[in-house]
């Protein structure tokens, strides 16, 4: 993988090229902005802004409170689609516009989220978000796409069936955090450090705020739904991604959900959007944004019933903090009559609006451009498909590939004569079934039938059934006269997508039934899954079933990506991002219960809570094996014994946060853990370290264990032992109480690396109870507990 010093070295060598002058974006040069301060790029962004809103009339303001504004044609602000999005690639959008051929007619598309997660590799993701904010960037120049794009959704999915996982990085909110971090950097600041930058290569969205992860079940529908979460629940699990967003990363722009949280629309939420978003977590440093949901605004009418018409739904939405209305289809917003009914004041109509053009100032929207200016603004065609960009999406896809299941048959080394079926749904689809959702158009299709002929192998090709059962007896022809078969199956966009949640995990009986009947054909059968997590037990019992390879949505090279992993051209070092549950899971706790922790009514979600998952969360084999240790001021020894119940290493808190510089105590460093890796086996392999920590300090019940750190490490050969050290925070190993404060328990803990844990080291942090966190409570109250010091 290329370094990201590299890539923007790419970036700025292809930066040299001028700005062409068009009317995508204001015109500062002539016409009746030039005068306008808010093409003067010396002054504050803020007092930019504020000049802008200040020459509009209030029916021109009312105009430009939706995602497709209107402008103002006597001030020369054209008409603008906030509206583009970008999920793993510039993607088909209101506001994206793909030429029909020649230039700008494709992007390139990497793997979905869930798949780019499940590398754990923050840098890759960082190169990924560079690529995918470069070519966002041109396309928005050439008048092809807006500035803003309403990406990442970081909704962490903690349950199987909902529709939209694909969309995310997985189940756990460290990880989600770690994705998005590096993510933003990428998108929005190339890379460069947000703290240090004010202008921003395109605007990102984090959605969707908040507790939001459910389509369509069981008669409820996420338009109506109201979400009940704990305090407890909402601060340690559904919020942390967007804290992340907002308070370190500051990006520019979040959105509002659909649903409920506790009785109060999402995009009517002033305790969320104000008290937690602006003030808690101080997200005003660019007079960030906030966006609902397409329809969200029209939803708190018609669908919560929390008001009586719609002009009262957008006065509430946008008083409560919200500062742009997405439309969608015929359902539009009142926005007018909220104005003439004075249920939306002026100022709160110039406070969101300022808003709004603060982002588009801080990403070079109004601008007086010379001959010799390079930036943002010159992003063009060239920077789009770039050779690099196309690597880094076939390299991105095999990184994220999970192997479930192996009996030493892969890799395979093909011979000269050998004949291969390569058989299912998705085998030599060049739809979008790899691509999953909220994609663009790629340059092109790179197929596992396409990777297979490409390798000069005899390939007996044929398709299969997804979950309608029908005649796939050309499939089992094709295995019959193979040497080995490969099955490309799991599920697709059919079964799981927005607005589509599902009702089974398991294996589409379609699907097993042709796999009974290859298996029955006594045959080498290594399976392939697209889609997310299904119960795979059958397969893996079944002895035929040789081996299992989990792909996610790989994107546009999803072929060459699993055969590069299959011939042993790259070794899996993949990860699973989320649970693997059984298929019973369904029956045990309805979509509707957000709760975590398990109960009466609930076994626990996630790894965190469940105990019983097929294959749980960070799960994934290797061609090689490897052991690790812990390095000092941890301990050396392998297992709890001598460290543990001898003499367990002793941390104090006091001394940990008397020298820390950060003003959010979570983010106080905890001395770094050092671990090494070695290389026992035969093949050169990446490994992931993943660490956890359990502790039974703090509320019961006890998660079973929390990630507290990752790193992939790259290539590491036979014998070779390699050193990591991982950096921890304080908030690594606090807890959440009942009101939502952040908590350092006083107490043991103890780190264990790898799932199934190889080996586990204990110690113990004293000093006394530590308020990390002191949460903001609805209606003005805090979170002030008893006999805990606040730090």
């Amino acid at each position: 993988m290329v370094a990201i010093s590299q890539l923007i070295k790419i970036c700025t060598t292809l930066g040299l090229a001028k700005f062409a002058a068009g009317d995508r974006y204001p015109n500062c040069g002539n016409g009746p902005l030039t005068e306008n301060k808010v093409c003067q790029m010396g002054l504050d962004p803020a007092d930019r802004a504020a000049a802008m809103v200040a020459a509009m009339t209030i029916d021109e303001k009312l105009v430009n409170l939706v995602d497709h504004s209107l402008g103002a044609e006597r001030l020369g602000l054209p008409a603008y689609d906030w509206w583009s999005e970008a999920l793993h690639g510039v993607a088909f959008s209101p506001g994206v516009h793909f030429a029909d051929s020649g230039n700008f007619s494709s992007a390139t598309s990497f793997p979905n989220p869930i798949t780019l997660s499940a590398a754990f590799d923050d840098q890759l993701v960082e190169s990924v978000g560079v690529v995918i904010g470069s070519e966002g960037r041109a396309f928005a120049n050439a008048g092809r796409a807006g500035l803003n794009f309403w990406t990442p959704n970081i909704n962490p999915f903690k349950d199987p069936r909902w529709g939209r996982g694909l969309e995310t990085p997985g189940e756990d909110p460290r990880r989600i955090t770690g994705y998005i971090k590096h993510l933003l950097r990428g998108m929005e600041w190339a890379s460069q450090d947000p703290a240090d930058i004010e202008r921003r290569q395109v605007i990102a969205t984090c959605k969707h705020f908040a507790a939001y992860d459910l389509e369509r079940w069981n008669g409820v529908t996420r338009y109506m739904f109201d979400a009940i979460v704990s305090m407890q629940d909402l601060v340690e699990y559904y919020l942390p991604p967007f804290k992340q967003c907002a308070r370190d990363s500051n990006v520019g722009s979040i959105m509002c959900s659909y649903n409920s949280i506790n009785g109060t629309p999402a995009c009517a939420n002033e305790y969320l959007m104000q008290t937690v978003l602006r003030e808690h977590w101080n997200w005003t440093r660019h007079n960030n944004y906030i966006v609902s949901d397409c329809n969200a605004v029209h939803n708190i009418f018609k669908d919560h019933a929390w008001v009586g018409s719609e002009a009262k739904a957008a006065g509430k939405a946008f008083n409560a903090g919200m500062d742009l209305i997405c439309e969608a289809g015929d359902k539009k917003a009142d926005v007018i009559g909220a104005y003439n009914q004075s249920l939306l004041s002026e100022a709160v109509i110039d406070r969101a609006l300022k808003r709004q053009y603060e982002a588009l100032v801080r990403s070079d929207y109004w601008a007086q451009w010379r001959d010799d200016v390079v930036g943002f603004r010159t992003y063009d065609w060239s920077y789009v498909n770039i050779p690099f960009a196309d690597a880094l999406a076939r390299s991105s896809a095999s990184d994220g590939i999970v192997m479930l299941k192996n009996d030493g048959t892969l890799p395979v080394q093909f011979s000269k004569n050998q004949t291969v079926a390569v058989i299912g749904f998705w085998a030599n689809d060049t739809t979008t079934r790899m691509l999953g959702n909220y994609n663009g158009r790629p340059p092109f299709y790179r197929t596992p039938l396409y990777a297979a002929q490409q390798l000069g192998l005899k390939v007996n090709y044929a398709s299969g059934p997804i979950s309608k059962t029908g005649n796939y007896s050309a499939a089992v022809d094709a295995a019959k006269v193979s040497d080995i078969i490969f099955y490309f199956g799991g599920i697709d966009t059919s079964i799981e997508s927005e607005d589509l949640d599902r009702t089974s995990i398991t294996w589409p009986d379609a699907q097993l039934a042709l796999l009974r009947d290859l298996s029955a054909l006594n045959k080498t059968i290594v399976v392939v899954q697209l889609g997310t997590q299904i119960d795979n037990t059958p397969l893996l019992q079944n002895k035929h079933i040789r081996s299992i390879l989990w792909t996610g949505y790989p994107g546009m090279y999803g072929g060459p990506a699993v055969f590069d992993i299959i011939t042993g051209a790259k070794a899996p070092a993949g990860r699973l991002p989320i649970t693997q549950y059984p298929g019973s899971y369904v029956e045990k706790v309805p979509m509707t219960d957000m709760s975590l922790r398990p109960g009466s009514k609930s076994p626990g979600r996630t790894y965190k809570w469940f105990d019983g998952a097929v294959q749980e969360f960070g799960f994934g084999l290797h061609y090689t094996n490897f052991s690790v240790e812990f390095g000092a001021p941890y301990g050396s020894e392998q297992g709890q014994d001598a460290k543990m119940k001898r003499n367990p290493s002793v941390f104090q808190i006091d001394e940990i946060l008397q020298d820390c510089k950060e003003s959010h105590r979570d983010l106080c460093p905890f001395p770094s853990l050092s671990i090494a890796v070695s290389n026992t086996g035969s093949t050169t392999s990446d490994f992931i370290t993943l660490v956890f920590v359990a502790t039974k300090q703090g509320p019961a019940p006890h998660p079973r264990k929390e990630l507290a750190a990752y790193k992939r490490l790259r290539d590491i050969k036979p014998g070779e032992q390699r050193e990591v050290e991982l950096e921890l925070k304080v908030g690594d190993f606090a807890r959440v109480d009942d009101k939502g404060n952040t908590v350092l328990y006083d107490g043991a803990y103890c780190l264990g690396i790898d799932v199934p844990e190889r080996t586990r080291v204990c110690f113990e942090i004293l000093g006394g109870d530590r308020v990390l966190d002191l949460w903001p409570q609805p209606g003005g109250g805090n979170g002030t507990r008893n006999g805990i010091m606040a730090v």
